[in-house]
């Protein structure tokens, strides 16, 4: 009976293993991906923006393989610094796509309500994201993070309304705040605003002013904060995650 029952239960457990392989096969969620199709992914995705993303890794490959070869040719054994030239030179590619697939993912979602993700999700993980904390009905958005500068919130959209929107929520932050600051940003290409491209690196800048052991409490109070706001809809349309892409970017 005990090896009938433990039969039953190996293949369950085998066919619960083929079913899990079966779905990260066929998923479209990027954690379920390996390191292959995350590095395939992100190339296809960056040759679409980027035309000469293709020429750049060729050539970088060429000379880096071009430099062994030559050395080759005065020190032994020769085909070691072959071997050498054919891995340094795929590095050299990889970093090629690393470097052009970041220009290529903010050309992608340039202008579409809810760009400001991108950069947010190239921050670190001592930040808490928190995507389109409020939108209105002309997709004006404002997102927040939580990190060692405090408390930040991004608005994107008609500079105007997005301002109005960044104070109304500032003061309701404030409210709960306790003296954790909290920095308002506006996302955009005109003065006083931060680009998409630059908007992960100024949050990065911003002056540290809370120990890590100080989020816990403070998501907390957002979490009151956020259950008492009224329901809003989120704004149709793809919200750029890229998270295979990101995978690429900061190089795994």
């Amino acid at each position: 009976m005990a090896s009938e029952r433990a039969k039953q239960l190996a293949a369950e457990q085998k066919a619960a293993l083929k079913a899990e392989k079966l779905r990260k096969k066929t998923s479209d969620d990027p954690k379920d991906w390996g390191r292959g199709r995350q590095f395939i992914e992100a190339f296809n995705i960056t040759r679409q923006y980027d035309k000469m993303l293709i020429p750049l890794m060729i050539g970088a490959f060429a000379v880096i393989l071009a430099v062994f070869v030559v050395l080759s040719f005065f020190l032994s054994p020769w085909w070691v610094y072959v071997i050498f030239g054919v891995a340094f030179g795929l590095l050299a590619g990889m970093y090629i796509l690393s470097w052009r697939a970041k220009g290529a993912m903010f050309t992608r979602y340039a202008g579409q309500p809810g760009s400001a993700e991108v950069g947010l999700n190239l921050l670190p993980k001592a930040w808490i994201k928190n995507p389109v904390i409020a939108v209105d009905r002309h997709q004006n958005l404002v997102h927040r993070v939580v990190g060692p500068a405090g408390i930040v919130l991004i608005g994107e959209g008609q500079a105007g309304k997005v301002r109005e929107m960044l104070a109304t929520e500032a003061k309701r932050h404030e409210a709960i705040k306790y003296n954790v600051p909290v920095t308002t940003i506006v996302m955009g290409d005109a003065a006083n605003q931060v680009p998409l491209a630059k908007l992960d690196k100024h949050i990065k800048k911003l002056p540290k002013a809370i120990k890590p052991s100080q989020i816990s409490e403070i998501m907390a109070r957002l979490k009151a904060l956020d259950g008492s706001r009224p329901r809003m809809p989120i704004p149709k349309g793809p919200m750029p995650t890229m998270k295979g892409s990101r995978s690429a970017l900061r190089g795994r």
